[in-house]
């Protein structure tokens, strides 16, 4: 039984490191979407600015009609 115990502790130890995870990478796309929106007249000045601003949006799941 306590083997058992210790199977599942250590399974819901992988699960809340995975969700953590996840969680800090959905705050770092929500900082990126906000940086991006605001800085896009900034990409447009630079000679190529509009395509790495649109791979920029691609990489951060950034959704560009969102509010």
């Amino acid at each position: 039984m306590f083997v058992v115990l210790i199977f599942r502790a250590w399974l819901e130890l992988k699960n809340y490191r995975l969700m953590w995870r996840e969680m800090e990478w959905q705050q770092t796309y929500r900082t990126m979407s906000r940086i991006l929106k605001a800085e896009k007249d900034l990409f447009s000045k630079v000679e190529g600015g509009d395509e790495l601003y649109q791979l920029l949006l691609e990489v951060f799941k950034v959704n560009e009609k969102q509010g």
